[in-house]
């Protein structure tokens, strides 16, 4: 008998719980905006970060968009010696962009990504549908988002 009332008990708690009307988005506060992208610049064949190094320099960087060649805004991270690239622009409503990281006006690789801004019950969300890197050698590590840019 005290078994059978705590299981009513938790099956009443959890629909108490749950969402009152799933059309009704105006009591729904939600947040949720497109995962950046991470880039770390290495020496192909030391596997030296290249602004660690100090073979380049974080004022050199610049992002521009290929199809009007405007600059693109970016971050970059330096904390604790992480010397990172962050592009948080990219997925805010469905597009697709064509980016080429410089320093110092070399394309050093260019970005291609296809993002779907699509709204999943109350909360909108970012699906890239497609995501290339090209004009140069790179690996993802799916743990930390971090693409890893191999430089000649």
């Amino acid at each position: 008998m005290k078994s059978s009332f705590k299981l009513l008990f938790l099956f009443v708690l959890l629909f108490s719980q749950a969402c009152k009307d799933d059309d009704n988005c105006s009591e729904v506060a939600c947040f949720t905006p497109p995962e950046p992208f991470y880039f770390e610049l290495v020496d192909k064949t030391s596997g030296e970060n290249l602004f660690t190094n100090e073979t380049y320099n974080a004022n050199d960087i610049s992002v521009v968009d290929l199809d009007d060649q405007s600059a693109v805004e970016f971050t970059f991270q330096d904390e604790n010696n992480t010397n990172l690239i962050r592009i948080n622009t990219i997925g805010w409503e469905t597009e697709t962009v064509a980016y080429s990281i410089q320093i110092a006006t070399k394309s050093v690789f260019e970005l291609y990504v296809t993002a779907e801004r699509s709204t999943d019950g109350c909360c909108p969300n970012t699906d890239f549908t497609e995501i290339r890197i090209e004009k140069a050698d790179f690996e993802l590590n799916k743990e930390s988002g971090i693409y890893t840019i191999f430089v000649d």
